[in-house]
């Protein structure tokens, strides 16, 4: 698959280089003065030279080999190989891991000593849960 990739990429590349070598060596249809005041056969559908001439046959199939190219890239990108099918909601959760948050709220507060203070059995913020700080638990509560 790698080796298909790598030789669109090159023909595409390829290509293009020579659409914009081709393009650049064309003479232009209004180049001439004298068909725009209507000199011999420049009043015709095609011009003077005729519908097509090589150069321009040339950069149309150089043109059509750069977009099928482009579709292949577009096509081979869009592929996925071991995607997982199914929908998101259906996997499984992770969750992270919770923030750990001092037993005491005093080590939150600046000025402070930041080791926390000895929980005793008689202490009622000992055995209160810890809240989060966010949320529902920064509520006030009486």
């Amino acid at each position: 698959m790698n080796l298909l990739l790598n030789l669109v990429i090159a023909l595409q590349i390829l290509a293009a280089l020579v659409m914009i070598g081709l393009v650049l060596i064309q003479h232009g249809k209004g180049a001439d003065m004298g068909a725009s005041f209507g000199s011999g056969a420049s009043g015709s559908l095609f011009g003077a030279t005729g519908s097509a001439n090589f150069l321009s046959r040339s950069t149309a199939v150089c043109a059509a080999i750069f977009f099928v190219c482009t579709l292949a890239l577009a096509y081979f990108s869009n592929e996925r190989g071991s995607a997982p099918t199914g929908s998101v909601l259906d996997r499984p959760t992770t969750t992270a891991p919770a923030a750990s948050v001092p037993a005491s709220g005093a080590a939150l507060i600046p000025g402070t000593s930041s080791a926390p203070a000895p929980a005793s059995a008689s202490s009622p913020a000992a055995s209160a849960p810890v809240l989060p700080a966010s949320g529902a638990g920064a509520i006030p509560t009486k």
